[in-house]
């Protein structure tokens, strides 16, 4: 096994993100064209990946715009070089594809397992690889670079590594006839069914290195057996120059090697340089959840909502006693921070860390009635929040705290098929009462447009802006089931605020939620 990480002098890894082209096959993810410039700009610009793989050459004329718009971007930043497009062995087909795009980086597919260059191309080694040659040696013609997919490399190690060697060694030996240097510059070895385990590559790697010792070898991983971030590893500890990833781990079938996690692993348990900007891994994340659809798990780890909260109240304890329960993923590492969830596991200690960040003072024995009470509410499942703090807070120390300043007096909502929903809306504000009536798209829309008008009309403030709204309901699927809505909130100053409302009725639940939010505001 290799060597431990600590005695390793520290080696940097490039970095190629191919969530624009691999991760883009997960399914049902198709991204615009101008989706794909706004993420590679993050990608390069901001979280600084050393490549990004934007497209697949001739798949559509939509693609090729894509790229043009990368590519023209790239080049103004000067980063032209790190954009990179799949091709085939094709002729001259792919080459002008990218060349006609903008780009000048090559990553040709071949195969890397007798097996597909015989039952897929239904061709002898020889032949594939005069092919081969004959595409890279057209590409630097068209002055563009060419680095070597070698597809289903895994397999061919596995049952075919002469062909392997066979292949490596006529495409390693190859010349550019302009430059009399070698033609390929980077060797790119896939785990294309993900069905390989961190033993096995370190044994290929090292196979590879031994035999090849000058390449540079990118190594990319899929995630079926749960494994890509691992062999990243073992491939990293093992010689790899470079590693592929995707962003949140899109990819085919289970995904590719998340960039995120791949990040922090090089970085602590390998002692390895990257040129990652770690703070912006949540924006990127974040941007690519959105324009995907797939949503991040809460417990993803680093980029996932839960990962740098803390429920069991002896943590928070702990972490008020010399941060006994932190690891080197601080939250503030990746421009987060540290949260302290409230459930029947609390405990004070988890309950006066929240109490503290929000200035609340409470003696010993209040500390202990609302700790009850939120003990209760997780009795019942019900997520308990910061936010929802105050409110226990003033449910169970009434006669501390004064009332609310923003109460719901009335309301009315209507519906009626073929016309838009209607709502009826009278609040009382800090004891004066006001009236506001509005249309909208649903029934929450008119509510909330009706209140926005109250506002802007008799207080002159601008009302927060809805940034995310979310439903869900317990399992079993009851129609009587309870709603809880869950809104996210953007405040003019820039901070956001979460608040969520229960209740039977969905509309009712996000009018619960939309006031508490008013009095936080207020209070």
């Amino acid at each position: 096994m290799p060597e431990s990480y600590t005695t390793i002098k520290p080696r940097f890894i490039e970095i190629m993100d191919s969530t624009l082209r691999d991760g883009e096959q997960t399914s049902g993810v198709s991204f615009l064209p101008h989706e794909k410039l706004m993420i590679a700009r993050m990608l390069l610009r901001d979280l600084n990946v050393d490549r990004i793989e934007v497209a697949s050459a001739r798949v559509s004329d939509g693609e090729k715009e894509a790229v043009k718009m990368i590519c023209r971007y790239a080049r103004q930043i000067d980063r032209l070089q790190s954009v990179e497009v799949l091709g085939f062995v094709d002729g001259h087909a792919s080459v002008d594809w990218i060349v006609d795009a903008g780009a000048c980086t090559m990553n040709l597919l071949c195969k890397g397992s007798l097996r597909h260059c015989q039952e897929q191309l239904h061709k002898t080694p020889e032949e594939h690889i005069a092919d081969i040659l004959s595409v890279v040696d057209y590409a630097h013609s068209k002055g563009v670079g060419v680095n070597i997919y070698l597809e289903d490399w895994s397999s061919g190690m596995k049952d075919s590594p002469e062909y392997v060697y066979q292949l490596m060694d006529s495409l390693t030996s190859h010349l550019s006839p302009l430059t009399s240097h070698p033609s390929i510059t980077r060797f790119m070895l896939p785990d294309t069914l993900g069905i390989m385990n961190p033993l096995q590559v370190v044994e290929y790697m090292r196979k590879m290195l031994k035999r090849y010792p000058e390449v540079h070898f990118d190594y990319h991983a899929h995630n079926d057996y749960d494994l890509a971030v691992s062999n990243s590893l073992a491939a990293a500890l093992s010689g790899a120059k470079g590693l592929h990833v995707t962003v949140n781990g899109l990819g085919e079938r289970c995904g590719n090697a998340p960039l995120s996690s791949v990040q922090v692993i090089l970085k602590d348990q390998f002692n390895a340089k990257t040129s990652i900007n770690e703070e912006k891994l949540m924006d990127v994340s974040r941007l690519v959840e959105s324009y995907s659809g797939i949503a991040i798990a809460p417990n993803q780890p680093i980029i996932g909502d839960n990962v740098f909260t803390q429920v069991a109240g002896v943590h928070a304890d702990g972490d008020q006693k010399g941060g006994l329960y932190h690891n080197p993923l601080v939250p503030e590492r990746f421009g987060r921070k540290r949260e302290y969830a409230m459930g029947k596991t609390s405990g004070r200690a988890n309950i006066a860390r929240n109490l503290q960040e929000l200035g609340l003072e409470l003696t010993p024995e209040q500390t202990q009635r609302v700790t009850k009470r939120i003990t209760e509410l997780g009795d019942r499942k019900e997520v308990v929040t910061q936010d929802d703090l105050p409110f226990i807070v003033s449910d169970v120390l009434k006669h501390d705290v004064t009332e609310d300043k923003v109460k719901l007096v009335s309301y009315q909502v209507s519906l009626a098929y073929g016309l838009k929903p209607l709502a009826n809306v009278k609040v009382e504000i800090n004891g004066q009462q006001y009236e506001g009536h509005s249309s909208g798209d649903g029934q929450y829309d008119a509510f909330v447009k009706a209140l926005r008008k109250i506002y802007k009309e008799y207080l002159d403030r601008t009302f927060p802006l809805l940034q995310n709204y979310a439903v869900t309901i317990p399992p079993g699927g009851r129609t009587d089931a309870l709603v809880q809505t869950v809104i996210t909130w953007q405040m003019p100053e820039g901070k956001v605020l979460r608040t969520r409302g229960l209740d039977a009725d969905q509309t009712e639940a996000a009018i619960k939620a939309t006031i508490k939010m008013l009095n936080i505001v207020e209070k």
